[in-house]
């Protein structure tokens, strides 16, 4: 910065001898620069160079115009040739006509017809400049607040569709300093046009500028429309989100991943295997009169490891709908037994058998209901008697999982 000061005071002195024919304000104005502090002088240097800078920043946005120009009209030759998109090109502006096959149906009655003079999403300005894309640096920064935005714009890149991000961009990034991203999340057909809020990052503070709001709509072909303002200061612009075309075309069984919140791409979800759960035990032994709960010794089959054996409680592994039975076989005539049926500290369910005369009878009984992970289940023996041997089950307790639940 010090040799360009002193070449451009060469330059001014240079001049003024040059001009030493005639002596006028200007000269001694010149003449008397040379007298001034070298504070004074570098900071007057310094202002030019912010001016060059300026003018060519300026120079590169009128570039940008006329490459977007260019591409607007292939863009708009492209569509001619194509009556599936729907495009009909507005002579005279920069500003396009667009609809699908269900807008046209929807709006070909006459007031249709004056909502889509009126709607946004059938008139607005492409804007398809790469530098603004979430991935890109570039050597010059832009600034939007030197364009001169009017009406509504949809992003593209690369003649694809896009949108703003909805999440903190990196500085340098989006051909600027300080990348604009929505702080609010874009909105539903049905919101029809709202406001968000625009903020821009910088020195690690997501929303270290807050520009001027602008308004966004959700058009029919789930593409968005802008009405963009010019930001708060430079170098701000708005940017582009890459991660849109990438994460739009994601299936159902696949989500959009990134390692550095830049680079994003598909994968495929693990599918959740539903968790299996069968049990099944008996009790190779007499119950006689009340047993607060039955120790099933002997486990059969234990899918899914709920059941405890030293303790006869079943406990749920998972949400989910589960199906119990239980059973008992009694001998003695004219005394009833019952097995309950606990859940959770509550008797839901009873098996009973009452013989009138000497004989032996069993009882099962089966009961199905919505169990939360964690929920206990066990079998007591209120009164009676009932028997087994080592051979026979008789007395048992089971159940399954039939269905779970997220």
């Amino acid at each position: 910065m010090a040799v360009l000061a002193v070449a451009v005071f060469v330059a001014l002195s240079s001049c003024a001898v040059g001009c030493s024919g005639s002596t006028n304000s200007t000269e001694l104005m010149l003449w008397r620069m040379e007298d001034q502090p070298l504070a004074v002088r570098l900071a007057a240097v310094i202002k030019e160079v912010e001016s060059l800078r300026c003018e060519q920043t300026t120079l590169q946005q009128q570039q940008q115009q006329q490459q977007q120009q260019q591409q607007q009209s292939a863009l708009t030759q492209t569509r001619r040739s194509s009556r599936e998109d729907g495009a009909q090109e507005k002579v005279g502006t920069h500003m396009f006509t667009y609809g699908s096959h269900d807008d046209e149906d929807d709006l070909r009655s006459p007031e249709g017809d004056s909502r889509r003079r009126g709607d946004p999403c059938f008139h607005y300005t492409v804007l398809d400049q790469a530098w603004r894309a979430t991935n890109t640096t570039s050597k010059f920064k832009m600034c939007d607040r030197n364009v001169k935005w009017k009406g509504w714009y949809r992003l593209f890149y690369n003649g694809k569709s896009i949108q703003m991000p909805e999440r903190c961009v990196p500085v340098n990034k989006c051909g600027t300093h300080s990348p604009l991203w929505l702080s609010g999340p874009h909105p539903k057909r049905r919101q029809g046009i709202v406001t968000r809020s625009v903020c821009g990052h910088w020195k690690k503070r997501c929303c270290a500028f807050r520009s001027n709001p602008i308004q966004v709509k959700k058009c029919r072909g789930n593409y968005f429309v802008y009405k963009f303002a010019p930001p708060t200061s430079c170098y701000l612009a708005y940017c582009a989100d890459i991660n849109t075309l990438v994460c739009g075309r994601c299936r159902r069984n696949q989500s959009c991943v990134s390692r550095d919140k830049i680079n994003w791409r598909c994968k495929t979800k693990r599918r959740r295997s539903s968790k299996k759960v069968h049990f099944f035990a008996s009790y190779p032994g007499q119950l006689l009169g009340k047993v607060n709960r039955i120790k099933y010794s002997k486990v059969l089959v234990n899918v899914g490891r709920g059941f405890n054996r030293r303790t006869g409680v079943f406990k749920a592994p998972v949400k989910g709908v589960y199906q119990f039975f239980f059973s008992t076989q009694t001998a003695n005539s004219g005394l009833k037994t019952d097995l309950w049926l606990v859940i959770n500290s509550y008797w839901v369910a009873v098996s009973h058998t009452h013989i009138p005369r000497r004989s032996s009878a069993g009882s099962l009984s089966t009961y199905m209901t919505f169990l939360r992970r964690g929920a206990k289940v066990y079998v007591t023996h209120n009164c009676g008697r009932s028997w087994a041997s080592a051979s026979s089950t008789t007395i048992t307790f089971g159940g399954s999982l039939l269905v779970q639940m997220r």
